[in-house]
């Protein structure tokens, strides 16, 4: 029992400064924000005005806020659930139904995800339909968001659940934490390949490129960079959302290149190649297989420690759980892993930003560099992006570099030439 309590104690405290630290970030962030909105940063002062600059701060700053609420709120329903005891009372509740054995375990587990699905869905709504529409972002109608949700839910069910199955049933085998993670392995791998053309086309139109100049343009540059793809494809993000995107999706012979209509709409012909450009040095520079590979090793450290605490008592009692076994462990290692492994996050997002600074380093010997850079600044102004980030929450949340160090190292690389990959 003193091992569980100091575990509780661990716990309370991992949880705690978790929270704390999100909550401080995030003031800094808005307050740096706000304190930056009266004056475009020097590099900008051309391109970007101060109504444009000042609608970027204050849709930042509503974001940033909006997100303090889901901490809290998040940080006491992880509470609630474990030491408040509603994990157990979920779990009693299916035994007392009949459930016993592995249907026990995929009952416990799916209700937990509908219980999170539906404490997340005020705040899916209030991103949506509020702060998104203030700010001019939003096309979803209510229809299309009950179509979303609908579709997501039919389709978390028939992919989720058969494999929700097979991990409760390997978890029974001997060594079975080496089983799921390879298992793990191919369910991403496999979700990777079907995706491009079995789930993605349930939620949106994909078209062939129709603008052949610009079809010729980027299949020079596919060429240049020896890149194969199924096809070029325009999807339909407007009838969501007014921000813009281009991605490749899938690998082998299942690679798309997608584009968002809205960002096609905004960028010029030279200024699209550019971003392209700047997706294909993800590809070249193997970013993907390399957070493939960093996840993957990440899951085998996780799902071995999982089978260090599956059996140990302390576990489940410091937690709040009186039930033992694959589901209860499951769901209360998903539910405390993230409250340890927060301080992390710089290292990831660090690890990010540096296959962006490689990515446009690519892209500037593709392309041009100046291209790429007013793109860039389009998509900022667009996108309303905060142009004045503060230092320290960028540092454990943003993926992509600050706007003004990231145009001013393409700046450095304006008079390389483009040379072949």
């Amino acid at each position: 029992m003193n091992t569980a309590n100091t575990f509780t104690a661990l716990f309370l405290a991992a949880l705690t400064l978790s929270a704390a630290l999100r909550l401080w970030l995030a003031q800094r962030h808005a307050r740096h924000v706000a304190v930056c909105r009266d004056a475009v940063p020097a590099a900008f002062r051309d391109v970007i005005t101060l109504a444009a600059h000042q609608r970027a701060a204050d849709y930042t700053v509503a974001r940033t806020r909006f997100a303090m609420i889901e901490t809290v709120i998040g940080t006491l329903f992880a509470l609630a659930l474990t030491l408040g005891g509603l994990l157990q009372a979920m779990y009693s509740k299916w035994v007392a139904s009949g459930f016993d054995g592995l249907p026990l375990g995929i009952a416990f587990l799916a209700g937990l995800a509908v219980l999170s699905a539906l404490v997340d869905l005020p705040f899916s709504l209030w991103r949506t339909f509020v702060i998104e529409e203030r700010f001019g972002f939003n096309r979803m109608t209510p229809r299309l968001f009950l179509l979303d949700l609908v579709k997501s839910a039919l389709l978390g069910a028939a992919i989720g659940l058969p494999a929700l199955a097979t991990v409760l049933w390997l978890m029974e085998r001997p060594h079975w934490w080496l089983a799921v993670w390879l298992f793990w392995l191919g369910f991403n791998l496999l979700a990777l390949l079907i995706y491009p053309t079995l789930i993605a086309p349930r939620f949106n139109t994909f078209t062939p490129l129709g603008d052949d100049a610009l079809k010729t343009r980027i299949e020079a540059l596919l060429a240049r960079c020896g890149f194969r793809s199924s096809g070029l494809f325009v999807m339909d993000g407007s009838k969501r959302s007014a921000h813009g995107n281009a991605y490749f999706t899938g690998f082998g012979r299942a690679r798309r290149i997608v584009f968002f209509d809205t960002l096609l709409d905004k960028l010029a012909p030279a200024e699209i190649e550019a971003v392209l450009a700047h997706e294909l040095g993800h590809y070249r520079r193997h970013h993907v297989w390399k957070r493939i590979a960093l996840l993957a090793l990440a899951a085998f450290g996780f799902l071995w420690l999982l089978g260090a605490l599956i059996d140990a008592p302390w576990f489940y009692a410091g937690l709040g759980m009186q039930a033992h076994g694959a589901a209860p462990a499951l769901a209360l290692f998903s539910l405390v892993i993230p409250a340890f492994t927060f301080p992390l996050a710089p290292l990831m997002s660090a690890l990010s930003r540096r296959h962006e600074y490689e990515a446009d380093a690519y892209a500037a010997r593709q392309t041009r560099a100046a291209d790429l850079a007013a793109a860039l600044v389009k998509l900022y102004r667009e996108n309303a992006a905060t142009l004045t980030p503060d230092p320290l929450y960028s540092m454990f949340y943003d993926s992509h570099p600050a706007a003004a160090a990231r145009i001013a190292h393409l700046q450095t690389m304006q008079a390389m030439p483009t040379q072949p990959a």
